[in-house]
């Protein structure tokens, strides 16, 4: 059974979203890599804050149909480059149960292993659901600096959460609020501010109208510079916050609204990102646009965790939707074009999803493309309901010509995700596409 300190993935948590006949292997073997990493590896494989993902891919493929084989194969792929775990602190983690203590440390990569055992110990004394409510969730001022958090690092540590949850895998619950415990706090400025701006503006708009808007406003279209380290805390909340508060705050979640507003979400996500081209540049996913819809699945799966209250839902996704928008913002704003993806014509045309799904499987990588893949078919099943609604612009058969362009665009030469999209800069590297293709 899995706990705070050990990861059994099972054939009763196949995962939001997840092909039928899983094998008992693939979890016997996804499990025993899965341990293997949390034990031995650190959450960042390098000093720069580089995400270990091996967490977030085994599962992933798990739940598409990996074999054992295939499982073991991305696993020693990806074990190579990362780093064992740092010493505990001992004496900071007896007072680490102390919030000031738990809040002077925040933020500090070299303490990422205390947490992860005051979580860990903390999961195994009251359950992993009393303790997200409890640090991450209760709104006071250490939940608050843990809850932004999960929305730093391009959404990993949310994303990290999300496998936790949607697996039922507590040891994961754990590296992940611990992962969070480790990020910059910067989050908070834009997110906390937006929370406080947005009940007081008569506005309520779509995400797509505010994408809109923002790319229609030079001011903040511009504020992210090619050399800004992180272009949206050094571009956007640098040079462009209250106007980025201010269309932010015009996006709204009704208590009775969730289900609708989480398909929106997603949608609005996979519009800019699966949009964001650049004619006659071969097909790319944006590296940073694609963690928007990557972490859209797991506001599904929230969703359907009775232990977590409409308000608290209502928030996170809330704060998902502002911090996509300013992720958008950050890249330069690029028009989504949509005749990209209505016109793609995919490299093997008779594929449906199932082959998609084979095909991602057996990609060699960290676990992006799995995870694209995955998040565009949930993205499918959830927008259904919403074709007729203009808020909706990623529409029926777009959703499998989106599936053929993200594995196509990986197995396409060069490297497969383009690192921001709004900037020419970003695509100098990149082949013209044949001309039988434009």
């Amino acid at each position: 059974m899995a706990s705070a300190s050990e990861i059994q993935l099972s054939l009763d948590h196949c995962g939001q979203l997840h092909v039928p006949n899983i094998t008992v292997e693939s979890a016997v073997t996804g499990s025993k890599v899965l341990q293997e990493n949390h034990e031995m590896h650190h959450i960042f494989f390098n000093q720069s804050g580089f995400h270990n993902h091996i967490a977030q891919h085994i599962p992933t493929v798990f739940a598409l149909g990996a074999s054992a084989t295939a499982i073991k194969k991305h696993y020693d792929n990806n074990k190579s480059y990362q780093r064992p775990p740092e010493n505990l602190h001992h004496d900071l983690l007896r007072d680490l149960h102390d919030p000031a203590t738990f809040l002077k440390h925040l933020g500090q990569e070299k303490y990422y292993r205390d947490y992860l055992i005051f979580f860990q110990n903390e999961i195994d004394k009251d359950g992993h659901e009393e303790v997200i409510k409890n640090y991450m969730l209760k709104g006071d001022e250490r939940a608050n600096a843990v809850l932004v958090r999960m929305y730093a690092g391009f959404l990993h540590p949310i994303i990290h959460l999300g496998f936790g949850v949607e697996f039922n895998q507590p040891a994961i619950v754990a590296e992940a609020l611990a992962q969070a415990a480790v990020h910059d706090g910067w989050t908070g400025l834009f997110l906390l501010e937006t929370e406080k701006v947005s009940p007081k503006t008569q506005e309520s708009k779509s995400l797509v109208e505010i994408l809109d808007q923002i790319r229609a406003d030079p001011k903040l279209r511009t504020a992210a510079h090619w050399e800004d380290g992180n272009k949206v805390r050094d571009g956007i909340l640098a040079r462009a916050p209250d106007e980025m508060i201010k269309y932010a705050a015009q996006w709204k979640v009704g208590l009775d609204e969730l289900e609708a507003k989480t398909a929106e979400m997603t949608n609005a996500a996979v519009y800019f990102t699966g949009g964001a081209q650049h004619p006659p540049k071969q097909i790319k996913f944006d590296f940073f646009y694609m963690h928007c819809v990557n972490s859209s699945i797991f506001f599904s799966s929230f969703l359907e965790q009775s232990w977590i209250s409409v308000d608290h839902k209502v928030r996170l996704l809330q704060f998902k939707g502002w911090f996509d928008l300013a992720m958008y913002a950050s890249r330069g704003a690029p028009e989504p074009l949509l005749n990209e993806i209505v016109d793609y014509r995919p490299k093997h045309p008779r594929d449906s999803w199932n082959e998609i799904i084979e095909r991602v499987v057996e990609h060699e990588d960290d676990g992006h493309a799995s995870k694209l893949v995955r998040a565009l078919k949930n993205g499918e099943q959830i927008c259904k309901p919403y074709n007729d609604d203009p808020g909706f612009r990623i529409k029926e058969d777009m959703w499998l010509k989106l599936g053929h362009m993200a594995i196509d665009s990986v197995e396409d030469t060069g490297e497969p995700w383009v690192r921001n999209a709004g900037f020419d800069e970003a695509w100098e590297k990149y082949q013209d596409r044949p001309k039988a293709q434009l």
